[in-house]
């Protein structure tokens, strides 16, 4: 079983930047989708973005322009560049793995069946 260990979390100033890295202990298959999900107490765990084979990017209309996500096959690592950051972006990030069969990322938690255990991002206005 492939564990995913999210970093790079922390606390900043609104208009600022974070880069989040998740680290997978095996190889994750470049058949699957990876994403990242966010979620703050109390509410679902909210869709931000998600990589298919490093050419697929999608992106949550919320997060589109100020967000950036890619994967280094080599290293195993998917990265979540965020620039432009608000106080509502506030939340507990996960970062997910889920097999796609056509290069669709899925945008439900369902979607995916591999979860890292999280990393708290603070923005302060």
């Amino acid at each position: 079983q492939v564990q995913l260990v999210e970093s790079g979390g922390g606390s900043v100033q609104a208009g600022g930047s974070l880069r989040l890295s998740c680290a997978a202990s095996g190889y994750v298959y470049s058949s699957y989708c990876m994403g990242w999900f966010r979620q703050v107490p109390g509410k679902e765990r909210e869709w931000v973005a998600s990589i298919y084979s490093g050419a697929y990017k999608y992106y949550a209309d919320s997060v589109k322009g100020r967000f950036f996500i890619s994967r280094d096959n080599a290293k195993n690592t998917l990265y979540l560049q965020m620039n432009g950051l608000k106080p509502e972006d506030t939340a507990m990030y996960y970062c997910a793995a889920g097999y796609s069969s056509d290069g669709n990322c899925g945008r439900r938690p369902d979607d995916y069946n591999m979860w890292g255990q999280g990393t708290q991002v603070t923005v302060s206005s």
